[in-house]
């Protein structure tokens, strides 16, 4: 069994696979990360690997807790990878596109890959059929965009992210809730039809927090797993065990 561990900047996010099979996923607050990693390895004693990946605060309680009952392994741009990572500046690509990555060539090998990740940012990251990472884009997500209308403006309310009735909105909320949504549907569908003008026999993956909240209104074909994350995780840490 192994034990997956991805720190983000507002959660932490557990999972357990046993035999390539997720049997076990949690997201908690920092808070409690500490205490529930620990009834974690007391309820899978099977445990026998892990691997820690950290885009927010590292918190060295935990990785001190699971280095002492099973072998951890830390993402880092030195970790050995199932690609061949093309980016122009590779100790600068975040541990979470790492693993999107990896994912893909698990799930998808000898494809063209698109992996959308719908979070805190929305990232784009692209690996061609010869298993070549070429880079992609980053820009804000959905609640950044509420945020950022809110903290940057002397009057815009801030609001909890909601389907805009219409194109049109006819008030300050709706039109905020257009101006938002609108623009993320609008951004997502046109980058893919941008890729798809270059490689047509392309797969895209759409993953993260958001992706139910956008999969059924995107217009293009997409494969939509909220996990897919943890699975490229998985797919590191036992590729790093051979």
């Amino acid at each position: 069994m192994n034990l997956i561990i991805d720190v983000g900047n507002t959660f932490i996010k557990f999972a357990v696979f046993a035999k390539g099979e997720l049997v076990f996923k949690q997201s908690i607050t920092h808070e409690l990360g500490l205490k529930n990693v620990k009834k974690i390895i007391r309820d899978y004693p099977q445990l026998k690997k892990g691997i820690v990946s950290t885009v927010g605060k590292e918190d060295q309680e935990i990785i001190k807790i699971v280095d002492k009952h099973i072998d951890l392994v830390k993402l880092t741009s030195k970790t050995k990878l199932p690609f061949k990572n093309k980016y122009s500046t590779p100790k600068t690509l975040g541990v979470d596109r790492i693993a999107l990555v990896s994912g893909s060539v698990d799930k998808f090998s000898k494809n063209n890959v698109l992996i959308i990740d719908a979070g805190t940012c929305i990232t784009y990251d692209f690996i061609n059929k010869k298993n070549h990472y070429l880079g992609g884009a980053i820009s804000p997500g959905i609640r950044l965009r509420y945020h950022a209308l809110h903290n940057l403006t002397a009057n815009l309310p801030l609001l909890e992210a909601e389907y805009p009735e219409g194109i049109i909105g006819d008030s300050t909320s709706q039109s905020i809730h257009s101006g938002v949504i609108n623009g993320v549907l609008k951004e997502v569908d046109g980058i893919i039809g941008e890729y798809h003008e270059i490689y047509e026999d392309l797969t895209v993956i759409l993953t993260g927090g958001d992706t139910d909240f956008l999969a059924k209104r995107l217009k293009n074909s997409i494969f939509a797993n909220s996990n897919f994350l943890l699975e490229g995780l998985n797919f590191i840490l036992e590729y790093n065990s051979h």
